[in-house]
């Protein structure tokens, strides 16, 4: 009935121009299939430690390899670089001062919608394998199904650990489970045996794989990476201090015995994607909640607003229906943009409790929505960036070219990321720079404006969400 009916609409057409018309009507209900979505996030890997980056160190021939036929977000930024404001703006949309997680080990409200909660609804099954970190109530105990956030079809989780060689998980219930050896391998495994069940399914899934290196302790991956990386071989980034350069060659080999570790098991994730038939309708998403200072700047870890911290990788492959080029872009994408974005690629309606923004028609060839900057935040000091040992509530801009940020007693710093990538001279109050200043600052105040974000010290947040902290300004936990 199909072809009698394309053939009366074109009786002018030669003949062999109707198995292309056939083709070509069968597309609609191709692109109506709804994309699956592979959601890879590590933890405190940095945008800058990858082949693709220049980093002379790693070995990551699988992700670089990704990164040329993916989207790039080169500039993708964690608003608030910690693991769980980060982690739970990545799944619900908001920025942490209002979902209330603006330091490690709190709760997220199980009332809140979570991408996971929205795919669900639309007809997706959700699973989730690895670390979460966004449920508090102790990093080692069961977390029942009503505070899983929507991952209602499967689910292999641990809060929290860094213990990767003797790591807990549960399933279905509460009884304590073993990853037996370093568990990135052992949960990417588990992932891979997800999608092969996956595969004969009309059903589309979210599958949220995420993994706990190269977070420290750094010297821990297996024996055969670790062998691979020696600390007088490592290249330090220029930004590092003498004094600090021991430990960071230490730092820095295992570090990338973790991330070549990762590396093969995301080639594994792909490789199984390609022979289950998965790959071609199938986002896949590999990023990081944060990064890593790594003795740059004579410091480490996170929170800080240099650009080995809130820098993170965000490489999205799209399935060619989508009619997305790969390519790299400069649009500033923040933690709070990741979830409308993946629900703008599914065509699916953005609930109104999202305040990130959809970047999908700037990938279709619109106008930036971020304005070319995104906002990089710490509400709250804490641990090892605690106020008494030297840390600071900050808020600041994060632009293609500048790095802006204020601090509670004005002004602190200005760097040029193109002339000066290390970020190794604050031209913060330079007499030349005072125009460019002003405007950085009057844009942070606009945006600070537009998300009802007073800037007001940490002391203020903690008691308006009746948050309990110790010394060091954490949240205690138990492990």
């Amino acid at each position: 009935m199909k072809y009698s009916a394309t053939i009366a609409a074109f009786p002018r057409l030669p003949a062999l121009f109707f198995p292309l018309l056939l083709a070509l009507t069968a597309l609609p209900s191709l692109r109506s299939a709804p994309p699956n979505i592979v959601f890879v996030i590590t933890d405190q890997w940095r945008a800058q430690a990858f082949g693709y980056a220049g980093d002379p160190n790693v070995h990551t021939p699988n992700i670089d390899r990704f990164e040329s036929q993916a989207t790039n977000f080169r500039h993708a930024v964690s608003g608030v670089s910690v693991c769980t404001p980060a982690r739970a703006s990545l799944l619900t949309g908001q920025r942490p001062l209002t979902h209330g997680l603006f330091l490690n080990d709190l709760s997220l409200n199980p009332d809140i919608v979570t991408l996971a909660e929205v795919l669900d609804k639309a007809g997706y099954a959700a699973g989730c394998i690895g670390k979460w970190h966004v449920n508090g109530n102790g990093r080692s105990n069961y977390i029942p199904p009503e505070r899983r956030q929507g991952f209602n079809d499967y689910w292999r989780v641990l809060e929290c650990t860094h213990n990767y060689n003797h790591s807990f998980y549960y399933a279905d219930g509460p009884e304590k489970l073993t990853w037996p050896g370093y568990d990135a391998i052992l949960q990417t495994e588990d992932a891979c045996a997800y999608l092969e069940t996956r595969k004969n399914s009309r059903q589309p899934f979210l599958l949220w794989l995420s993994l706990g290196p190269p977070h420290a302790p750094y010297q821990t991956a297996p024996q055969a990476y670790r062998d691979r990386f020696k600390p007088a071989e490592m290249v330090l980034r220029p930004n590092v201090p003498p004094e600090k350069e021991a430990k960071t060659r230490e730092n820095l080999a295992g570090y990338y015995a973790h991330t070549a570790a990762l590396d093969d098991c995301f080639g594994r994730i792909l490789d199984t994607l390609k022979t289950t038939g998965l790959a071609e309708n199938t986002i896949v998403v590999f990023t990081s909640d944060h990064g890593d200072m790594l003795g740059s700047h004579g410091l480490e870890k996170k929170q800080q607003p240099y650009d080995e911290s809130i820098r993170v990788p965000m490489l999205m492959r799209l399935p060619s229906s989508l009619g997305i080029a790969p390519g790299r872009v400069d649009a500033p994408i923040n933690s709070e943009d990741v979830m409308p974005t993946l629900l703008g690629l599914c065509d699916i309606p953005i609930p109104s409790t999202v305040e990130g923004l959809n970047f999908v028609p700037y990938l279709r060839g619109g106008k930036d929505p971020s304005g070319a900057a995104a906002v990089i935040s710490c509400p709250a000091p804490f641990g090892q960036f605690e106020r008494r040992v030297g840390g600071r509530e900050y808020r600041g801009l994060r632009t293609d070219r500048y790095t802006y940020t204020r601090d509670l007693d004005g002004p602190w710093l200005l760097f040029d990321n193109q002339t000066d990538p290390y970020q190794m001279h604050n031209l913060i109050n330079s007499p030349e720079l005072a125009d460019l200043q002003t405007r950085l600052d009057a844009e942070l105040q606009r945006r600070l404006d537009a998300q009802h974000d007073a800037f007001l010290p940490a002391a203020d947040y903690i008691a308006k969400w009746g948050y309990k902290v110790d010394a060091n300004g954490t949240i205690p936990y138990k492990n």
